[in-house]
């Protein structure tokens, strides 16, 4: 028996991650590809890359519609306006281009905004109506749940919450401002703060790790020694961790929400980084101790979030 699917399509700077979804939310297929350059060439792979999922399951439904998320700001017409992340795009048309090349409906979102709508429907967020996702990879993604329904603001472009400043002196960011949130809580965040410590002669083994080399240090050496019970490298997830629960204490006094997800190669790190950002997040939030309890925990779909979320959005009224 056919059933009707829908593809999900995650643009990254590095690769293009589809899955088919069923109509009970399962994945029933999987591709990816190298991220082509050039804006017809990107129309063309994501393009290929829905055929050889429509190929791939042509025995098991009917494909409905497609999804695609993309790192950047997406307008409601689904024109990807600017995208740091992928060199010479520039007001793209991703919607209109990608359904003329494959005659499907298409929807086009944020790469966050996907995840979140992903965890909401399929993830760590079920039943949840108020979420706030961070997504903690080189930046910081976000998306934005409300009574149940995705919070876009007026073109789109809402989530950007990386973007959020924390400190109006602190390090260039390239969106052009200084001491953006995802400067210090991201994974490259992570990595910077490694570094200082491993110049201050502060965490041995991480330095070990690197191979004896500051400015080799990266999150993962950082959190490979934490795991392993390293007193100066969980110092520094200490630190990690009080900008993470910073910039969530903000946002809970701007969104209130019932629960925070976060997602990311980080959440690897398990209690090394939730326990900490748990901790300084009480401290941080107004009136904790007169408010009910936000959870934050990590995601659950890892790195197809981003795919099954636009999938869940190709043929969602939302």
């Amino acid at each position: 028996m056919t059933q009707t699917l829908t593809l999900g399509l995650d643009l990254g700077g590095t690769k293009v991650l589809g899955v088919a979804l069923s109509e009970h939310g399962e994945v029933v297929a999987e591709c990816r590809q190298p991220t082509p350059r050039g804006e017809d060439a990107l129309i063309d792979g994501l393009g290929a890359v829905a055929e050889e999922l429509r190929d791939a399951t042509a025995a098991a439904g009917e494909v409905a519609a497609v999804g695609v998320g993309a790192p950047g700001l997406v307008d409601r017409d689904g024109v990807l306006r600017a995208a740091p992340n992928l060199p010479g795009i520039d007001q793209l048309p991703l919607r209109a281009g990608l359904a003329s090349r494959l005659g499907l409906p298409v929807r086009a979102d944020n790469d966050a905004t996907c995840a979140a709508w992903g965890e909401h429907q399929l993830g760590a967020a079920r039943g949840k109506q108020h979420v706030v996702v961070a997504t903690l990879g080189t930046g910081i993604g976000g998306g934005i749940i409300t009574d149940g329904r995705l919070y876009r603001g007026a073109n789109g472009f809402a989530g950007e919450i990386g973007h959020t400043v924390v400190e109006p002196h602190g390090p260039p960011c390239p969106c052009g401002q200084r001491g953006c949130w995802e400067r210090y809580a991201s994974g490259s965040g992570l990595g910077r703060l490694a570094r200082e410590a491993a110049h201050a002669g502060q965490v041995p083994r991480v330095l070990e790790l690197a191979g004896d080399d500051p400015e080799a240090v990266r999150g993962e050496h950082v959190t490979r020694a934490a795991i392993e019970g390293d007193a100066g490298a969980r110092a520094v997830f200490g630190r990690f961790a009080w900008w993470l629960a910073l910039g969530l204490a903000n946002l809970a006094n701007v969104f209130d929400p019932e629960m925070f997800v976060i997602g990311g190669g980080l959440v690897e790190a398990g209690d090394v980084l939730f326990e900490p950002t748990r901790v300084a997040f009480a401290d941080l939030v107004e009136a904790a101790d007169r408010r009910p309890v936000i959870s934050i925990v990590p995601a659950e779909l890892g790195e197809r979030a981003g795919a099954m979320g636009a999938a869940a959005l190709a043929c969602a009224s939302d």
